[in-house]
């Protein structure tokens, strides 16, 4: 689905996703390069959240330029479908092609901002990522891998050990919401 239906039928979980939507809609409708990166203001990216069967774990990976462990995900780079995206993260990051949707809804939206950086012997300055998350699940004892030039390894852990590792207060606070999201499911 495209991402400008996606947020208009997306119901916000609190008023942080309230004033997200319509800050993302506005981007969407004012902004012709949103959807790529070289944006170097703003623009969208998806994540997953992906879960084991259980619900209890979340499969994380170490990101070699935050030094962190956090969830799957990358930059829409022009693709309007934001589910699409984070299933081929997902599967680039990881390794796993198994995960599947919970639901094809969007599950989270959040603004994250990204401080300035090195990539790829490049500066990057400091800038917003309008980001949609997805519900993913997938079989936890299939194999994991890295994809080494973007995270040095990938791991299940315990949703309480990913919101406590997490060093970013913002990113804290995302993964709180999404973490009473699953559990109120």
């Amino acid at each position: 689905m495209r991402i400008k239906d996606a947020l208009l039928q997306y119901v916000p979980y609190n008023e942080q996703e309230r004033v997200d939507r319509e800050v993302m809609l506005k981007y969407l409708e004012t902004m012709p390069d949103v959807l790529v990166r070289d944006n170097l203001l703003c623009h969208f990216t998806a994540s997953a959240w992906i879960v084991n069967r259980e619900r209890t774990k979340v499969l994380f990976a170490y990101h070699n330029i935050y030094k962190s462990w956090t969830w799957i995900g990358g930059h829409a780079d022009g693709m309007d479908d934001m589910l699409k995206v984070a299933l081929k993260e997902t599967e680039e990051e990881t390794g796993v092609s198994d995960a599947r949707p919970v639901s094809e809804d969007i599950f989270s939206i959040e603004t994250v901002h990204v401080e300035p950086h090195i990539k790829r012997g490049k500066y990057v300055p400091a800038h917003e990522h309008f980001n949609v998350t997805y519900l993913l699940e997938a079989n936890e004892d299939v194999a994991v891998r890295p994809k080494l030039d973007e995270n040095a390894g990938v791991k299940w852990i315990e949703f309480d050990e990913a919101i406590a590792g997490t060093p970013e207060p913002a990113v804290v606070t995302v993964f709180s919401k999404i973490v009473e999201k699953v559990r109120n499911m």
